[in-house]
């Protein structure tokens, strides 16, 4: 297996930060790209710059074996050719270098009757935000075969983990928790999946250590925890300094809300992965990956939500 230097576009982000943490664990040489330095990391480097300029892409990721694309939109600036462009410039960066660029997918490239994910199932998403991943994991795959570089693929349920501050455990779940409320998101039976963001950065160096060994183009899919609402009502309930009443999620608020808020419009359209069962699934990377290689749920459950309310607690006492 192999290391190396390895760079990470978007270091401040969720994603971003994790990967740079597990791959300096797993003895990489590893710098980061961002704007500014919000999320130092000991033990790495750090390099300012704007993703946006392919010269700046390219010269951040020249020494690099492996490339991280880690950078992130908002929901709402997904449109009008943006993500797209963001990514083009990656591409453009990335051009008859031969290095790897990793590219972490998203479960929305499939629809909601799509009960069993595995990387061989065609892929039809929702619109709208499901047709944008799909042409952008089609200009990777386009690059990978015809501009010198390989691209994998890990694609993944929806992220928690400590650090992730503004996503599904914070904005939706916990989000009246201080009125001592929790939300789960559908029925209590119904199963979704979720991977740990340091379990998935993990994963990230297994693939990017084992890269000699597979094909320019690949798509892995981590299974990371498929578990149901109810069972991640209990374990967060578990988690919490106090108890809370647990009551289903006001879906119509954030429509409502959605009428001038942009992003939660964008939440609200895609409330069906929370209502459906769709399991990412696939033996291969099971295998590599190992028995045992996730965080038992109800720790990493633990550790995120007791991030969030410390937190929440410092800054109430802080304003």
């Amino acid at each position: 297996m192999q290391t190396g230097k390895v760079t990470v576009l978007g270091s401040n982000g969720h994603i971003g930060n994790a990967a740079m943490i597990a791959f300096r664990d797993a003895n990489w040489r590893v710098t980061g790209l961002g704007r500014s330095n919000r999320k130092p990391v000991a033990g790495t480097q750090f390099f300012k710059g704007d993703a946006d300029e392919v010269v700046v892409v390219r010269a951040a990721i020249a020494e690099a074996d492996v490339v991280v694309h880690a950078l992130h939109l908002r929901y709402d600036q997904w449109g009008d050719g943006r993500a797209e462009k963001q990514l083009q410039v990656v591409l453009d960066a990335m051009a008859g270098s031969g290095k790897t660029l990793l590219f972490p997918g998203t479960i929305y490239n499939y629809r909601a009757s799509d009960r069993t994910i595995g990387p061989g199932l065609r892929e039809s998403g929702e619109k709208p935000r499901g047709e944008i991943r799909i042409r952008l994991e089609q200009m990777l795959r386009d690059a990978a075969a015809r501009h010198g570089f390989q691209v994998i693929i890990l694609r993944a349920g929806d992220f928690f983990g400590p650090g992730n501050r503004d996503e599904w455990f914070d904005a939706a779940m916990l989000m009246d928790y201080a009125k001592g409320r929790l939300y789960h998101l559908g029925d209590l039976e119904t199963r979704h999946s979720w991977a740990y963001l340091p379990d998935l950065a993990r994963a990230f160096t297994v693939l990017a250590a084992r890269r000699a060994e597979m094909k320019a183009f690949e798509n892995d899919h981590f299974a990371g925890h498929w578990v149901s609402h109810g069972q991640v009502m209990a374990a967060t309930q578990n988690a919490l300094p106090k108890p809370v009443e647990v009551a289903p999620l006001p879906w119509w608020m954030l429509r409502a809300i959605g009428l001038f808020n942009p992003v939660m419009r964008d939440v609200y359209r895609m409330r069906y992965l929370w209502l459906n069962e769709m399991e990412l699934v696939d033996p291969r990377l099971d295998a590599l990956l190992g028995p045992g290689f996730t965080t038992p749920f109800e720790t990493a459950v633990a550790d995120t939500v007791t991030e969030l309310v410390a937190d929440r607690s410092d800054a109430r006492h802080a304003a």
